[in-house]
């Protein structure tokens, strides 16, 4: 079972309180430090909810792996984001309280059930959390989810520290009840994963009040779907009428010069860059409270808005006859930051920029690209695919490092759940030239694979797809999927089985095969792109980092055997580093025995058989040298 990291201050007590630093609170059982997203799972662990339930995805994660060992809520991954919606959905016109947790991209898997859960309206309160990846940090894209707020026409709460997300979720679940809609609850990297002080509260329990059939409001068939609609504008007009009064808009500073208005953590952005200013901090950000805006517009000289990615508050604004600035010197591409903040304002005139008051920026640093985990079982069939020189369509999870080099063995990554989708595209134009294959992970492949596949048998595409099982979801940190047989719980339950899946789907050319086992695996991807038809391969190798470390006896490189012929450099394994040595002109290798994990990779690698297993008892010398 998972272990929760946020205190419940109804069933245990914190026996080392740590005592804060300057004028903040001590840290104590009932004022602690928490992340964004644990504060907003201790949020919705104070509003009574009963069921919570995402799919992992940096940077939303921890949100419910916080709360995971609470036995007073049923907390759980979905093998998609719109499975999981439609979950909380359930549970919400089932009468309990619910939570949805994912990252903004997950909100496109989910945008379907969305959409129309604002025609519906819901039972007991329903919260949706968008987690938005500003900088693409781990992401394939920057989206700005502020827009599926106003797309749906949804509520939309925005916190900008751990305190007012903690603050926003109690406060989603009220709104959402009072005014029957689901509440969108939009954080950024910065905010999910900063921590702050936050003040513990008790949970609230609310009866379960049960279904109440009504099919013209659930039934979303054309003849109740048009009678919905006007329900949901009014709603809106409500909803705007809350947003002027909302107590998460706050108003500071002082002077007329120029105000500012701004939320989430560019709202932090602006105060250290200019303390003093005036700036009202909008909190529910769709609908925007126009009328106070304009009250606050109308006191000042110039009106600035300050807001990550896209214009959303800004356009809103402006349509409203409201003059505004933005855009024109802040940019729209990546993060804000106080210097870039700094330097908008500077370029805006109200702010002259004076050496020396801030600080320097950091010095550039090594690249370091990032590289598969030594002993990661996803290489060999990289090793393979490259060799082969097939068209790769890739997906989303570890493996799609392999696009870099020295693998340099994957042409295309789009989306969860694309690659399958996509080689039968490949091989349906005719200009491939080359095998093509799909290579998707297993928590992928549950997904938003299955029906790739399903296509490729009903089309019976040339192609073959990898199923890289290693048994996690491991890009995101080792979470529990369908095919896990554990739940995020900690249950045990029945594991899909990946053979029988594709069986089932009518794949009739299947071959599971340990990836550790280089020529099995060479020749399993080869035979299987001979196949006509569609044909899987599935390697079958837990992660070696997550959810344990998996080590066996590190290797070494005997010096005066190797040739630098560099063969084993080809996998991009971080333990294989470059020797002070050389043969012939050439750089020799060393392994780093601290963090090879004894895949034996580079061993069947090695033309010279240079690399063997460390001795079972030796020197640091002799495991340098052997």
């Amino acid at each position: 079972m998972k272990t929760s990291s946020i205190p419940d201050t109804s069933t245990t007590t914190v026996s080392e309180p740590v005592v804060a630093t300057g004028n903040e609170p001590a840290v104590t059982e009932s004022v602690v430090l928490l992340s964004g997203n644990e504060a907003i799972a201790r949020g919705a662990v104070e509003a009574g909810v009963l069921v919570a339930v995402g799919y992992p995805g940096t940077p939303s994660t921890e949100i419910l792996e916080s709360i995971a060992d609470r036995n007073d809520i049923d907390v759980r991954w979905s093998p998609n984001e719109k499975v999981a919606l439609d979950v909380a959905l359930g549970a919400s016109l089932g009468g309990v309280r619910a939570l949805a947790t994912m990252k903004h991209v997950g909100l496109n898997v989910a945008a379907d059930t969305f959409m129309t859960a604002a025609y519906t309206g819901v039972g007991a309160g329903l919260v949706i959390v968008s987690a938005d990846d500003p900088g693409m940090h781990s992401s394939q894209n920057e989206q700005d989810n502020r827009a599926y707020a106003r797309m749906a026409g949804v509520p939309m709460l925005e916190p900008s520290n751990s305190a007012e997300a903690k603050q926003c979720t109690v406060l989603a679940f009220e709104i959402s009840e009072e005014f029957d809609t689901p509440v969108l609850i939009r954080t950024t990297t910065r905010v999910s994963h900063n921590r702050g002080i936050v003040e513990l509260g008790t949970r609230a329990e609310h009866p379960v009040k049960g279904f109440a059939p009504d099919p013209a409001k659930y039934v979303m068939v054309p003849g109740y779907a048009r009678g919905r609609r006007p329900v949901l504008l009014d709603r809106l007009r409500r909803l705007a009428d809350r947003s002027e009064v909302s107590p998460l808009t706050v108003e500071s500073g002082v002077g007329s010069e120029f105000g500012v208005v701004t939320s989430g953590i560019a709202y932090h952005y602006v105060r250290e860059v200019l303390p003093e200013a005036r700036i009202l901090k909008l909190g529910m950000t769709y609908p925007l409270p126009i009328e106070r805006i304009r009250a606050f517009s109308e006191s000042v000289g110039r009106l600035f808005v300050v807001e990550e990615l896209d214009p959303i508050m800004e356009n809103d604004i402006k349509a409203a006859g409201i003059a505004a600035e933005g855009k024109s010197f802040f940019p729209q591409i990546g993060e804000l930051s106080p210097d870039v903040v700094r330097r908008g304002f500077v370029a805006a005139g109200v702010l002259i920029d004076q050496p020396g008051t801030h600080p320097d920026p950091a010095p550039p640093t090594v690249a370091r690209p990032p590289l598969m985990c030594p002993g990661c079982p996803h290489t060999p069939p990289f090793l393979a695919l490259k060799r082969l020189g097939a068209v790769v369509t890739g997906d989303i999870g570890c493996y799609t490092l392999a696009a870099l080099s020295p693998l340099a063995a994957m042409d295309t990554c789009l989306a969860m759940g694309s690659s399958i989708g996509m080689a039968v595209g490949m091989a349906a134009s005719g200009g491939a030239g080359k095998p093509v294959v799909a290579t998707i992970g297993d928590s992928t492949f549950m997904h938003g694979g299955i029906q790739g596949l399903a296509d490729a048998v009903y089309s019976q595409a040339n192609i073959t797809v990898i199923i890289l099982d290693n048994g996690t979801t491991a890009m995101t940190g080792g979470q529990e999927h369908p095919g896990t047989g554990v739940t995020l719980q900690g249950a045990t339950t029945t594991a899909v089985d990946l053979v029988g899946l594709c069986t089932a789907l009518g794949v009739t050319h299947i071959k599971v095969v340990d990836p550790y086992d280089l020529a099995a695996t060479y020749n399993a991807i080869e035979a299987a792109t001979a196949h006509v038809g569609p044909a899987v391969v599935i390697t079958n190798r837990p992660c070696v980092e997550a959810p344990m470390k998996v080590r066996d006896r590190p290797y070494a490189v005997i010096s005066d055997a190797c040739t630098a012929c560099q063969a084993c450099m080809a996998a991009g394994c971080p333990s294989i580093i470059w020797s002070d040595e050389t043969y012939e002109g050439r750089r020799k290798v060393i392994i780093d025995s601290a963090t090879c994990t004894g895949c034996t990779l580079c061993a069947q690698l090695c033309p010279p058989l240079a690399i063997v297993p460390v001795p079972l008892i030796a020197s640091p010398v002799e495991v340098a040298g052997v």
